[in-house]
């Protein structure tokens, strides 16, 4: 599965963990991305997208649109 979000682009970060006594061991963060059902267009498509625009409301999900309609 791909981690990075279809609609802002969101992908995984790096870093580093630092130790009380600092130091530092590389890390990386993955994106939280779900695969969600979408309307684009008038079309249900799946797509990976990230909490963030989930919860934002960036993307309508296809259980919304059949309520709105």
């Amino acid at each position: 599965m791909s981690r990075v979000c279809s609609i802002c682009g969101k992908g995984a970060m790096a870093g580093n963990n630092v130790s009380h006594s600092n130091r530092k061991s590389p890390r990386h963060w993955k994106v939280n991305v779900q695969k969600i059902g979408i309307v684009e267009e008038g079309k249900v498509v799946s797509k990976y997208v990230c909490t963030r625009c989930i919860r934002s409301n960036k993307v309508v999900r296809k259980v919304n649109a059949v309520k709105e309609a």
